[in-house]
């Protein structure tokens, strides 16, 4: 018996039959690769077996808010329109929340609200180092608008708009005749007329009817389009179909046929086979082989032309319309399928040239007709998709019940008494579907059955009493008041806390320069910093013999690249500063840059600039080597040496500084630049009314992206770009920029305290229990629950807004 290194049994020897060196050889290989190549075997079954588990149940629910809308705050109705819609979801009759997406909702478990009464968003930042927990464990972070009335009371007695009713619930049974209930249309889509977003298919279900999805087996070669991950109700139709031929390699695109919403032909090709064809399938494609003699289009360039025509929220619609995407090698995320609009019992059905002629009274694919026509066929089905969401899918059933399904109704008995109407209060609608609800705090006024809530006097016993439960309910609203009293017992002026906060945030944008030449004014300082980022505000600091400036961006990341790029610049053979201001504020600014960019907003973001070249040239920018102790402020930044920096020439007492005029930016650009580091999710460029954006926010589809692209910043150098991480949460500029400018001298008269007074360190100590003790609740909740954490702000006149922060749980 031979034993090989590894110690295990490689073969038998025979007495008197010495196997030779080959078969050895052999033998060993057959050991060693025959149990690898069962098990890579087995692997791949498993993978095989389990892919549609892994897509189906592996995507965990999760919720984001458009940029556009994190720059405008949510209202009370705004967030219980988001409770009702987690809670209940599409198949109970509640369309997606305009403001912000909730992906998979089906897979929400519970939904846990903490309403802390008294904080607001000031206090967030004021003591953003302090809440650590609610700074990082939550993705989502919106301002919120503070109401008198209780938000509380308001979630659990809010009505659920009657058209959004749940179909679940009875509600209009008594009118909807007995047979109609069963009915497979009405079973699907209920009886209430809505969007065109209820009618297009979740991805659950194209996986399971086979329609060609990202990642799943079988599509790894097929294109995809650049689509939206949701679409709204206002998003286009376009109605698509396509013919085929019978080729070596089975069925084949000949043909293809695309209109948009009104019915116009964008694109009608055909299309050359890649292989040899056996059947044009005249009969029913229309294709002869005189036809495709000197057709050199290919599904490459079809696909190419798709792209180019379908704007990225746009909704294909199709009959049967998974054939016509297998056959594009097309994927497209939104699409609406007429053949599932249309159903029938036990899956079948009905054809187009059925429905056609049913429900627009129109004729196709006749006789005398030699095959079909994918143009008229598009049309149809897109004129039947919004014959569906115009009429409804009642009103369709019960105009074509006879002359489509093929049976007539029965009257129902007079006698029998109308079912009272049902409460649509979103607490009663739960309790109906069996999902339990609970409050827990101060004792209030409630609409709510007294067994399902609690009254504590602590927000320590509110949290502590929430953690025994053994079940933990399905909607949970716990309301934390301790910090509220505290406020009013020791800052009954919470006005001047707001202006103080807001002053800081202001400050981490100022940056004081100077000094420059003689005669340098505010347009010369303008057009200089400019390059950086936005600039809100300049303030000349003129004495008898030198020229100052406070430059105020709109943006913490100019200040950042300022101090970085122009310290130390040589002008006229004079050296300028450029520093932060020496305030209290800034006295723990380090920390604060860190935790911003470490700030789950920002992760996978980056702040970019591009300098016009004659700029870069006058500014000879490079990479940092060994620089100064302040290098550490914001990793990745490229910055200025000073001694290799020219002096800005005057002429005729003016600075020569048309050169800063930055090069104007265009997504396409941005893509083509930074796609070399990492797959880029989203590019924004924030510009004003009738003018060109001058600085840019990168996403990134990782955080490993973006810090390759940091790490290569001396190759941006080259071309004109100037980055830094992404350090403003997003929905941070608007609130600052609505700072009121008569709380100036409030502002300054505030940066003048030496220290941190007593009360201020007791409101820290306070809102690190509370952080400590949210962190604890957090955890506590089960995998797969949406948490919302609402600091209400002031409702005063001169009040602040508050907070909402959103974050679903997932697995730890």
């Amino acid at each position: 018996m031979d034993l090989d290194p590894s110690g295990s049994i490689t073969s038998v020897e025979t007495p008197g039959e010495l196997p030779s060196a080959a078969e050895t050889c052999n033998r060993r290989k057959r050991r060693s690769v025959g149990p690898t190549a069962h098990r890579e075997a087995k692997r791949l079954r498993t993978v095989q077996q389990e892919g549609e588990e892994t897509q189906t149940r592996g995507r965990s629910p999760s919720i984001s808010v458009p940029l556009d809308r994190l720059q405008q705050p949510i209202t009370p109705s705004e967030l219980t329109e988001l409770l009702h819609y987690a809670a209940l979801g599409k198949t109970g009759g509640v369309n997606q929340p305009s403001w912000c997406r909730l992906q998979h909702q089906k897979r929400v478990k519970a939904v846990n609200v903490v309403i802390v009464e008294g904080l607001t968003q000031s206090h967030f930042y004021k003591h953003y180092l302090t809440l650590r927990h609610l700074r990082t464990s939550y993705t989502t972070r919106v301002t919120f608008t503070p109401s008198p009335t209780d938000l509380a009371s308001g979630i659990f007695s809010g009505e659920v708009p009657e058209s959004d009713a749940p179909s679940q619930r009875p509600s209009g049974s008594s009118e909807l005749h007995k047979a109609l209930r069963i009915h497979p249309v009405i079973t699907k889509f209920g009886t209430q007329k809505r969007g065109l977003t209820a009618y297009v298919l979740p991805q659950e279900e194209m996986i399971k009817k086979h329609y060609p999805v990202k990642g799943m087996p079988g599509f790894e070669d097929f294109v995809c389009t650049d689509c939206v991950d949701c679409v709204t109700d206002g998003s286009p139709l376009y109605g698509l179909d396509c013919e085929m031929c019978l080729t070596e390699r089975g069925n084949e695109l000949a043909r293809v046929s695309l209109v948009d919403s009104d019915g116009n032909c964008l694109l009608d090709e055909l299309v050359k086979p890649q292989n040899r064809i056996l059947d044009y399938l005249t009969r029913f494609s229309g294709i002869t082989a005189a036809m495709l003699r000197r057709i050199t289009t290919t599904l490459r360039d079809v696909q190419v032309k798709l792209r180019q025509l379908l704007p990225s929220d746009a909704v294909l619609v199709g009959h049967s319309v998974n054939n016509d995407l297998v056959a594009l090698k097309l994927i497209h995320q939104h699409v609406i399928d007429t053949s599932l609009l249309y159903r029938r019992d036990f899956g079948q059905k009905f054809k187009l040239k059925v429905l056609t002629e049913v429900m627009l009274q129109r004729q196709i694919q006749t006789e005398e007709k030699k095959g079909h026509n994918p143009i008229e066929d598009a049309v149809a089905a897109l004129e039947l998709a919004q014959y569906f969401i115009k009429m409804g899918p009642r009103q369709v059933v019960e105009l074509h019940l006879e002359e489509l399904w093929g049976y007539t109704l029965v009257e129902e008995s007079a006698e029998c008494e109308p079912a009272p109407k049902p409460s649509l209060r979103f607490a009663d609608i739960l309790q109906t579907l069996g999902r339990s609800v609970a409050f827990l705090g101060k004792r209030s006024d409630l609409t709510l059955d007294l067994s399902n809530q609690q009254w504590h006097s602590s927000d320590r016993e509110v949290l502590a009493s929430f953690r025994r439960q053994s079940k933990c309910p399905f909607l949970s609203v716990l309301q934390c008041s301790s910090l509220s009293d505290h406020l009013k017992r020791c800052h009954p002026h919470q006005e001047h806390q707001h202006q103080r906060t807001r002053a800081n945030l202001r400050d981490m944008c100022i940056v004081f320069a100077g000094p420059f030449p003689a005669g340098f004014s505010e347009r010369e300082v303008r057009r200089l910093f400019r390059c950086f980022g936005p600039v809100r505000n300049i303030k000349m600091l003129t004495t008898t013999v030198r020229v100052h400036a406070e430059v105020e961006f709109e943006l913490l990341e100019g200040a950042v690249l300022a101090i970085k790029a122009l310290n130390g610049l040589n002008m006229q053979g004079q050296s300028i500063k450029v520093q932060r201001p020496v305030y209290e504020s800034m006295l723990d600014l380090d920390l604060t840059l860190d935790a911003l960019m470490c700030d789950r907003l920002n992760t996978s973001h980056l702040y970019a600039v591009k300098l016009n070249p004659s700029m870069a040239e006058e500014l000879q920018i490079s990479p940092r080597v060994n620089g100064r102790a302040s290098d550490a402020e914001c990793p990745g930044v490229t910055s200025v040496r000073a001694e290799n920096r020219s002096p800005l020439a005057k002429v005729n007492g003016t600075s020569q500084l048309k050169a800063t005029r930055e090069s104007k930016l265009s997504e396409e650009t941005i893509r083509e630049t930074f796609g070399h580091f990492g797959s880029v999710e989203r590019v924004v460029l924030p510009a004003k009314c009738g003018k060109h954006a001058k600085h840019a926010y990168i996403q990134f589809e990782s955080s490993a992206d973006k810090h390759v692209a940091l790490r290569n910043s001396e190759d941006l150098r080259r071309e004109n770009y100037l980055v830094c991480p992404s350090l403003t949460p997003p929905h941070l500029p608007s609130w600052v920029s609505a700072v009121d400018t008569g709380s100036e001298a409030a502002e300054g008269e505030e940066r003048t305290h030496g220290n941190t007074s007593s009360q201020d360190q007791e409101m820290d100590l306070l809102m690190g229990k509370l952080d400590c003790r949210l962190r604890k609740l957090f955890r506590s909740l089960q995998e797969g629950t949406l948490s919302v954490v609402v600091l209400l702000g002031d409702t005063s006149a001169h009040g602040c807004p508050g907070l909402c922060l959103m974050e679903v749980k997932q697995g730890e």
